[in-house]
């Protein structure tokens, strides 16, 4: 099998930074390659890409988040391979600078796939993954975003405040799919969810069929965008149940975004890496950052 890595940035990036995604994605990718490149997993290269993405303040992922109506970060995160349909993932949790670590980690326990709030926090401590004080996380840049955001409601009960809408333009998701060279399928997505949302709201990126999907048969999967659309359509295993009917991964992508716009009413985008290594994304944003790596290749290959 032929090592492959896709990842995104996000349906909500901002299209007037192109140049400043294109550092964060490319650095990214080749954290996730040279794991893939010297032989390593596609859990390892698909947990190092996205904890790149994490770390750089610029996107909604761990360091950067965008911030619940009270002004704090909640991130969501999930994990997934496709051999064994193991997945681990995490809810509104605070003060944890990588969640999809954590996420990693509840996946390798393998007592639950899911921990949200203080409980996966008091896992985290227990297993050692490294917390941080919950204001660490919050950036200059998305306190301006929640101003403007709640500046333009009309007041707390505003049914766009709690309708979990993805985040504006300079936001989104962020997600790998990786494939190694014994043919294991690993997904992966992460994100601070959407500006304003409501405290304990909990979208996509931590339930898996929605926001994160990896199946060895099929393929892996990794959403942006609208969460609460995308938990209605169960967009990332539609999208392979679409794939095994279609067998192209980049149709399959495009016919899963109508699905959601239809049946979901919401707008995103997502990644998709088949069995055989084949990528295919879509996004019905006006931008999302998406790069990948092949070999061969001299450096991450961006289409944008």
């Amino acid at each position: 099998m032929v090592p492959t890595l896709i990842a995104h940035a996000g349906a909500a990036a901002d299209p007037d930074n192109r140049d400043a995604y294109r550092v964060s994605l490319r650095a990214a990718l080749a954290a996730g390659w040279v794991r893939l490149r010297g032989g390593g997993s596609s859990l390892d290269a698909v947990q190092a890409t996205i904890e790149a993405l994490e770390d750089d303040p610029l996107l909604n992922a761990g360091r950067g988040s965008a911030l619940t109506e009270v002004g704090t970060v909640e991130c969501d995160a999930s994990i997934m391979e496709g051999e064994h349909l193991a997945a681990g993932a995490v809810g509104a949790v605070s003060g944890v600078p990588n969640p999809i670590r954590l996420a990693r980690r509840v996946m390798e326990d393998g007592r639950q796939v899911l921990l949200v709030g203080d409980g996966a926090i008091a896992f985290a401590r227990q297993h050692g993954v490294p917390l941080c004080e919950p204001g660490e996380l919050v950036t200059a840049r998305q306190r301006a975003r929640l101003a403007e955001r709640l500046a333009g409601e009309p007041g707390p009960g505003s049914a766009r405040r709690h309708a979990g809408a993805a985040a504006g333009p300079g936001g989104g998701t962020v997600g790998a799919v990786a494939i190694d060279g014994r043919g294991l399928v690993t997904a992966g997505t992460s994100t601070g969810g959407a500006v304003g949302k409501r405290s304990g709201r909990v979208g996509d990126s931590a339930l898996v069929g929605c926001g994160t999907y990896a199946d060895n048969r099929l393929g892996g999967v990794s959403t942006t965008g609208h969460g609460e659309a995308f938990i209605r359509t169960v967009l990332a295993k539609t999208a392979l149940d679409i794939l095994l009917d279609l067998d192209d991964p980049e149709l399959a992508c495009q016919v899963a975004l109508d699905v959601v716009r239809e049946d979901g009413r919401g707008d995103g985008g997502l990644v998709l890496l088949d069995w055989r290594g084949r990528l295919g994304w879509a996004h019905s944003t006006p931008f999302m950052p998406v790069g990948w790596c092949l070999p061969g290749a001299p450096e991450p290959i961006l289409a944008f």
